[in-house]
This record gives structure tokens, sequence and C-alpha cells, in this order.
């Protein structure tokens, strides 16, 4: 299976852990000129920015580590965006979660991060 592919599964499962545990879909890779957020969930009245992380093996840290203080960055100006083209979410509360999956043999269970960077 093609890298791309693999990356596609990790999300469509993220958003079905998510779903299970209450979350509402919004978005599915909402992508812009300052980047990309995987997964946007209303979580009751909080909006949740989502980024699905995958790691083959953990020789550098893992799949959670990889998000960077640049990509946090990065997803943070794209949630920005969206919020300017999505005013009907200007009073809710938002936050920003990590999915990370690590992979040995297999898939792993996901790791959810919630609240896993800020502002």
């Amino acid at each position: 299976m093609d890298r791309q592919q693999i990356g596609k599964d990790a999300e469509k499962y993220a958003e079905q852990f998510l779903k299970e545990r209450r979350l509402k879909i919004i978005a599915r890779n909402f992508s812009c000129r300052l980047g990309e957020i995987d997964l946007i969930m209303l979580d009751k009245n909080t909006l949740v920015f989502v980024e699905v992380r995958l790691r083959r093996n953990r020789n550098y840290g893992g799949a959670a580590r990889s998000v960077t203080p640049s990509k946090q960055l990065k997803i943070i100006k794209t949630a920005q965006l969206f919020l300017q083209k999505n005013p009907q979410y200007n009073n809710n509360s938002c936050r920003f979660d990590v999915i990370a999956y690590e992979y040995d043999a297999a898939p792993s269970e996901p790791l959810w991060y919630k609240d896993a960077f800020r502002i």
C-alpha cells in the first residue's frame, strides 16, 4: 500500500474514533496556501482542529512529536483562515488535538492528545 493511502486510512480511522466519542465532523482536509488541517470537528460547543500523524517506527520520537512548533504554527494560521471563512463558528471555543498512530508491525490504537498545543 502506498504512503498516501496509508495516511488517508489513518485519517479515516481517526475520524471514526472521534465520532465514537461523540464529536461531529465539520470538514475533512481543509487546505489553503497556508497549510492543511486533517479534520475539523465539534466537541459539544468546542471547535476541534485535528492533526492526524502516523509513523512506521519510533526512531525519531514518534508520531505525536512530529507535530513540530513550525507545523503547529501552520495549523494555527490555517485554523484562523477557516474561522474567517466560516464566521458561524466565531463564538465557539477552539482546541487543537493530535491523533497519533505508532506503527511497529501493525497499526496501533490511536493516541488522542486533547489540547495538544495552543496559540
